[in-house]
Formats: C-alpha cells, structure tokens, sequence
C-alpha cells in the first residue's frame, strides 16, 4: 500500500481536447488537478488517543475542462465522486490541492466574495427537485430568490416570475402555487428557471431526470438542450443514465473512485470505449434488444472502500486484464484518437 501520509495520488493533465463543430473552445471552466480529502468518521477522538488517522481521498487529481455552449456529461458508479467536484466547482466543498478557473478567474482560495461572484454566472440543479423548493415559499418567490439574493434590480416581481416560468413552459398562473402542489416534472421545471434566473454561463445538473417517467425525461432532457441552444449556456450533466448521455452530451468523462478514466467525444466513447471500467458501464445498460444484452455480469466484485484504497491502478481489483503493473503503479493519460484519452496500462482495442 503506498504511504497514507503521501499526498494524494495525481493524474498528468492530458492534452485540449478538440470539440464537436460548432463548439468553439473558450476556457469557460478549466479544472487542474484537483484533490478533495476529508476527515475519516471518528478522527477526533483517534487524535485524542494520540493517532493521526490519515483523511479519506474523495478527489485524486481531477483535471477537466468545459467550453461555452458545451454539454459534459460525468458518469460512473455511486460513491466515484461526482457530486463532490460539482459542490467542490461551486465553493460547497473545499478541496486541499488544484485548481479551479471559471470565465479566466482563478478560484483556488475560499475567499466568501470570490465565490459569491461565481454563483452569479453559475447555478446549480439538485438530484431531488422537490426537496430543494422550500416549501414554505410560493413558486414565484422561489425563481426570483436569486435575483433577490446577489441584489438585482428586476422591476415587477410577478411579471419576473412568470417568465422565468413561460421560459421552461408553465404556465404564469403557477406562480402562487406551493412546491406540494406540483408534481415531480413541474418541480423539476421549477428548478430549471430558478437555476436559469441570473442568466448564466454555467449550470451543473445533478442526476435531472432522476425519479421521472420516461416520457417526463424526454420533456426535461429536450427543454435543456432547447435553453441550451438558445442562451449558449453550457452543462455539467452528472447522471448514471447513460441513455441520457447519448443524448444530450457532447463529451463524457468517466471517473472511478476519484480518479478519471477516459474522457472523449460522447460518440467515440460509447462506440468504442478504451477503458475496461467504460465499457462494462456501458454493456450494464438495459436493453430490449437481446443482441445488445451481456452475457454475464458487466462488472465482478464491488467498489473498493476508500478505507483501503487499492495501490495502482483503483480499478485492478475488478479488472480482467489487470496485471502486475496495474497492481503497482497508477495509470497516465493517453491519447488513443483525437480528442479522445484514457487512463489505462492495457487499453481495449
């Protein structure tokens, strides 16, 4: 095992990855290696019996970028550490080493202000859409509360709310309803204008078609790309819904235990995905077609604790290519075709 006391094991920022046209690389947010550790459960009172237990590893090294008007989607099994970049990119979690730059500002410190200045070009969309509508607040009051909150002139009230709700496709009448009263596509609907009210640049969506009919995700999935489209706002989509990824993305990120594995054009990736870990994600993806419908388990064994991360590669343990090597050193970036990299000793053809 390598030593816990050792700063957390890095990625080598890989090469500017070239975008689907149409999309012009513009920097809007540029991610460099960064770790997020926290304290493992019952520290304190180890550190009262005289122990330093070394903290727990949630982020190792991550390095992503994301231009204007781009869709990046992040998958990968629950506890890789999705939802921890997306609250440590809007300030919500501190991270202990890297970088974050969003529109050319470099937001390394903590600075209250410098955040605050962020969450006026960013917002945020949460996995639960009702539990993230105070319920004692009328729909009105809930997509206007930012503009409300970084102080922003909007004249009459009622007429900002109900285009904020025209612009996702409710009606203004629903202004003076009650998160109880909507149901779960409305409220998603809700947070979709709440997040959109500053107007800005960046949105990360947290699992937005998460507990939703299908029919229901269809309709929230072709709303965000039609905002998309026309106000050029960009999309850090997390989802385990790879159908979604097909849709809506244009690129995709896969991360494993807090460390990244393949990143890529979306197409490339799911037509002909390099890591071992992509491509049992994407043959676990339900299917009618029996031709499409695998053999037998995707993935062996589980996800390891990150109690006991293992050393090399964090994938080896259920790996079926896995060899020495991967059992001893920690994979680097490779390009395997043009904007397509993967962070693996034995690559698939």
């Amino acid at each position: 095992m390598p030593d816990p006391d050792a700063g957390p094991a890095r990625c080598r920022p890989w090469p500017t990855r070239r975008l689907p046209p149409g999309v012009a690389m513009t920097g809007l947010l540029e991610i460099n290696e960064l770790c997020v550790r926290v304290p493992r459960p019952g520290a304190l009172w180890q550190r009262l019996g005289g122990r330093n237990p070394p903290p727990l590893e949630i982020l190792c090294g991550v390095t992503l970028d994301l231009a204007a008007g781009e869709t990046l989607a992040l998958v990968g099994e629950s506890g890789s550490g999705k939802t921890t970049l997306a609250r440590a990119i809007m300030g919500l979690q501190p991270f202990c080493a890297g970088s974050i730059r969003f529109e050319q500002a470099v937001l390394t410190g903590r600075g209250r202000r410098r955040w605050h200045r962020l969450r006026r070009r960013a917002a945020m969309i949460f996995q639960d859409a009702v539990a993230s509508l105070s319920p004692r607040l009328t729909v009105g009051r809930l997509v206007t509360e930012p503009l409300s909150i970084h102080g922003r002139p909007m004249g009459d009230r009622a007429a900002e709310a109900g285009r904020l709700l025209s612009m996702v496709g409710l009606s203004p009448d629903m202004a003076g309803r009650y998160p109880r009263e909507l149901s779960g596509g409305q409220a998603r609907r809700v947070t979709v204008a709440r997040a959109l009210a500053m107007e800005p640049r960046l949105v990360i969506a947290d699992e937005p078609t998460a507990g939703l009919d299908v029919s229901v995700q269809a309709e929230i999935l072709n709303l965000m790309t039609g905002l998309q489209r026309d106000l050029g706002v960009a999309y850090l989509l997390i989802t385990h819904n790879l159908a979604v990824v097909r849709h809506v993305s244009h690129r995709m990120a896969v991360l494993y235990l807090g460390h990244l594995v393949e990143v890529g054009a979306t197409a490339a990736v799911t037509a002909r995905p390099r890591h071992p870990y992509t491509a049992a994600l994407l043959a676990s993806e339900p299917s009618i077609d029996p031709a499409r419908r695998p053999a037998g388990p995707a993935l062996d064994g589980e996800v390891p604790s990150l109690f006991d991360r293992p050393p090399g590669c964090a994938f080896h343990t259920r790996c079926r290519r896995a060899t020495d090597l991967c059992r001893t050193l920690q994979p680097q970036f490779l390009p395997v075709d043009t904007g397509h990299v993967v962070a693996c000793h034995h690559p698939l053809d």
